[in-house]
């Protein structure tokens, strides 16, 4: 592999969030989340795990920072559990959960590490879940509050604010199929979570203009690379449709073309029609800073007239533990689509990386097949850069192995290897090739 050199003042960081690596569920005033929950519910997470305990980043925040500045991380992208902040998602404010946040985003700066603040990562306090959740129209207030609440004690201190993290997976994952919380199955009440979820963040957006915050703002969304089964019509066509249901369905509305016809159309057949209010449209087509893309793999997509007219081709790669093929392309390939698809938009990488299975702590600090699919994808996003697409930054999923949701503590997806007895963290061989990575800028050579 040739030398391969990043823009001049690219960054690079690590990702993680709050839920799956905080712990001190039960602490410093925090409220339930849809999680807590969705957790003590049985059979919904792989061996009853709970992200009670999780990392312990709360009780351990200064020692990771102190990891995070021996790796060399320029950047990291963390979340804000709304339920530390607002424990009952609305009303009296926690201040001793801001003091945590304070003292992560003051020691971020201290060590030289810019902080990506992320309103949203799927934690909802459970006493708004309560009242409806996602569906309930009311909860849109009551982000706008929330998220006003964040930029003001935290301006001048954080200068990247993503407002939702895949609200494409809160949706279809929480709301249609039901396998991450709150565990609902509904065409009628995805609808109006889909829409409730893009409208709260255009008023956090609109919110950020009247203030005249300082820094950007965007939002990060699930992609995945599509691919035309071959080139013949009907397969083409299946690919747009495909995308449409993926990433149109969350990228149109934010670029001001609202919902695509084809699924505006599916959900209304349904008795669901989204439940768009005069206004709406424009308010979610607000303008934004940048674009965040979370991909991990591609699928190859095949004409069916079951159900959506779509289905997807079996795996000719091979696969992750995490069902993912192993698609190193798949990264500087919808970085590419999106690109021309939205005029190119200024875009981070907000997470990308690989799940291993749970196995021996050798097995897991010596994680080859991590450096090399990490190796392939940054290769492929050197290439979308090369041919014009505007990245400016790229955020490894994840900082350390951590609480993998529905999976719970049974994948790793770490840089940092982390045992849940002792809660040590150990970096892994990817941790040392990432950190020779930010010191290059870049790819230097074939080992």
């Amino acid at each position: 592999m040739a030398s391969m050199q990043f823009p001049e003042g690219f960054l690079w960081g690590a990702a993680t969030a709050a839920y799956q690596i905080e712990g001190a569920a039960n602490e410093g005033g925090r409220g339930q989340s849809i999680w807590d929950t969705f957790c003590r519910q049985p059979g919904r997470v792989r061996d009853g795990a709970t992200g009670e305990v999780a990392c312990d980043h709360y009780h351990r925040v200064d020692q990771d920072i102190a990891l995070m500045r021996d790796l060399g991380l320029q950047a990291y992208r963390f979340s804000v559990a709304w339920p530390r902040v607002y424990p009952f998602g609305g009303g009296p404010l926690n201040e001793e959960g801001l003091a945590f946040y304070d003292r992560l985003v003051d020691g971020l700066l201290d060590a030289g590490i810019d902080p990506m603040m992320t309103l949203y990562h799927w934690d909802l306090p459970q006493a708004l879940q309560d009242r409806g959740g996602w569906a309930n129209r009311d909860i849109v207030e009551h982000f706008e509050t929330y998220a006003r609440t964040l930029f003001e004690r935290f301006r001048g201190r954080v200068h990247r604010w993503v407002t939702l993290n895949e609200p494409l997976i809160v949706s279809q994952l929480g709301h249609l199929a039901g396998v991450l919380a709150p565990g609902i199955r509904s065409h009628e009440v995805n609808a109006r979570v889909i829409h409730h979820l893009l409208l709260a963040h255009g008023k956090a957006v609109e919110m950020f203009r009247e203030l005249d915050m300082p820094g950007e703002i965007g939002i990060t969304n699930a992609n995945t690379a599509y691919e035309p089964y071959d080139e013949s019509s009907e397969h083409l066509a299946a690919c747009e449709l495909a995308r449409d249901f993926d990433s149109r369905l969350f990228h149109d509305p934010i670029y001001g073309r609202g919902y695509p016809a084809s699924v505006h159309k599916f959900y209304a057949e349904r008795g669901a029609p989204f439940p768009i209010e005069p206004g709406d449209l424009p308010t979610i087509a607000t303008p934004t800073d940048f674009l965040g893309v979370n991909n991990y793999s591609r699928r190859v997509v095949m004409a069916d007239r079951r159900p959506i007219g779509f289905r997807f081709a079996e795996p000719t790669l091979p696969v992750q533990p995490m069902g993912y093929e192993e698609a190193p392309d798949s990264l500087g390939d919808f970085v590419r689509w999106v690109s021309k698809e939205y005029d190119s938009p200024p875009i981070y990488i907000t997470e990308n990386g690989r799940g291993d299975e749970d196995g021996t702590e050798a097995a897991m600090l010596n994680d080859q097949k991590r450096i090399e699919l990490m190796r392939g994808f940054l290769a492929g996003l050197h290439d979308a850069i090369e041919s014009g697409c505007d990245v400016r930054g790229y955020y490894a999923w994840s900082l350390m192995d951590n609480f993998e949701w529905a999976f719970g503590y049974s994948k790793r997806f770490g840089l940092v290897y982390t045992d849940y007895e002792t809660l040590e963290r150990k970096p892994k061989a990817s941790a040392r090739f990432y950190a020779d990575v930010i010191r290059d800028n870049g790819l230097t050579g074939a080992t």
